[in-house]
């Protein structure tokens, strides 16, 4: 039994969520694109978004990007680099350790604001809480990790999930048995991150396919405008109403500029009507 649920879980789980990943978030992108976005609450309270947002953001990019390079790195790279699985362990633990903790600060921050402020519950959905508190409990997860890997300073633990990994990737068979005798933590910890693949196409999280990197090399402008100017429209004077043609277009007999200034003619029609009266 034991055996045929890790094999649910570590040879089919990954698979299923890879498809609903990628599937779900292009489906989304092709029929939901008004709903893609973050969903900023800046507007309702700015009170602990700025660092907890950036102490979050650099956080998990680091994580994201440590695991990403960690894992799906091939062996021989890290052996034609001279750098055994033991430096590259202590490496794990010190770089995850220091972005982890400045991570879970910033979400601690975060799931505060979003869940003690009331204009910013009230206006949350179930997804936004969800996927918030989630993301919380897994990063508690591999906080927890780290004294288990402390344990096995040799790299044994990290070549069975890097072969792991590695073997779901390129679609080999029998890896699910790479990970059955590992410690539970860990198993939880690869479980719920599979999880967040699985339902990263229905949250906010899509808004990580756009993220706005192109702007680093992008040209930078200024839109300037005349600030007396902005909103008015255009004065007309003696000199303008002298250097403009006449065309009568108006019911008075009288052209746009004239029409516009004090002048004999429109004086003496002012006065035919009674104006002066």
């Amino acid at each position: 039994m034991s055996e045929t649920i890790n094999q649910l879980l570590f040879g089919w789980y990954p698979y299923l969520c890879i498809a609903v990943f990628l599937g779900g978030s292009l489906l989304r992108f092709d029929r939901e694109q008004y709903t893609w976005r973050s969903g900023s609450s800046q507007l309702l309270r700015r009170k602990q978004l700025t660092w907890g947002s950036n102490l979050f953001h650099v956080g998990i990019l680091i994580i994201f990007l440590g695991h990403f390079v960690g894992l799906l790195t091939p062996i021989a790279v890290f052996d034609f680099l001279g750098m055994g699985h033991g430096v590259k362990q202590m490496m794990a633990i010190v770089i995850g350790g220091i972005a982890g903790i400045a991570c879970l600060v910033g979400i601690t921050l975060l799931v505060h604001r979003r869940l003690f402020d009331a204009r910013i519950r009230n206006t949350s959905s179930f997804g936004d809480i969800a996927v918030l508190l989630l993301l919380y409990v897994q990063l508690l997860l591999g906080l927890a990790t780290i004294p288990v890997s402390l344990q096995h300073l040799d790299g044994g633990e990290m070549l069975k999930f890097m072969t792991w990994a590695q073997g779901i990737v390129t679609l080999q068979p029998g890896v699910a048995s790479l990970v059955a005798d590992v410690n539970p933590i860990f198993k939880l910890h690869l479980f719920l991150g599979m999880t967040i693949f699985l339902v990263f196409p229905f949250t906010r999280l899509v808004h990580v396919w756009s993220a706005p990197i192109w702007y680093l090399g992008r040209r930078g402008y200024q839109v300037v405008r005349t600030r007396s100017r902005l909103g008015r429209p255009p004065r007309v004077t003696r000199r303008s109403r002298r250097a403009a043609p006449c065309r009568r277009n108006n019911s008075h007999g009288l052209c746009v500029p004239c029409a516009s200034v004090d002048s004999p003619a429109r004086d003496g029609e002012r006065e035919r009507r009674g104006d002066f009266a």
